[in-house]
């Protein structure tokens, strides 16, 4: 746990910025009909090209869109932030091998590291700092009778 109040203040900044990050990238993708997934694909094309597969890409970019917009207000109200952190570092982390174009990432200005990895390493921090304790609902959910009960929930708000 958080021992400095500008610690606490920093791990709440850093997870409601990336809670906006995700919400604002899921309104723009939510908002537009024609948004999708299949043309993410450049160095890792044949990795990634599953999931941009005819079949397979509606539902792809139907989780995507929800996925961010679960993830943002996750992670905005410190609910869950231990789950909802670990599914937006992976996406990051897809998402630099999507865009890359190796050894580029999206332009030549990204040699290898871009925002996806920083991204990625500040869910991971807020994962180890335990984010939703610190001004969010986590720590309060913990305490919930039925959390208690079932000590199988624990590790949703733990």
């Amino acid at each position: 746990m958080a021992e400095t109040t500008l610690e606490r203040s920093l791990i709440f900044s850093f997870r409601v910025l990336m809670g906006w990050t995700f919400l604002y990238a899921a309104a723009h993708q939510i908002a537009d009909p024609n948004w999708s997934t299949a043309t993410f694909t450049k160095t890792f094309h044949d990795i990634l090209s599953v999931f941009a597969a005819p079949a397979i890409e509606p539902y792809t970019t139907f989780l995507v869109k929800y996925g961010h917009l679960l993830i943002g207000l996750s992670l905005i109200s410190g609910l869950m932030v231990r789950i909802s952190a670990s599914f937006g570092a992976l996406l990051m982390l897809l998402y630099w091998m999507a865009h890359m174009d190796f050894p580029y990432v999206e332009t030549k200005l990204n040699y290898i590291v871009d925002y996806h990895i920083v991204y990625a390493g500040v869910l991971i921090y807020l994962i180890h700092k335990r984010a939703g304790h610190v001004w969010g609902l986590d720590g309060w959910a913990e305490k919930l009778s039925i959390v208690q009960r079932h000590p199988a929930l624990r590790p949703l708000v733990a």
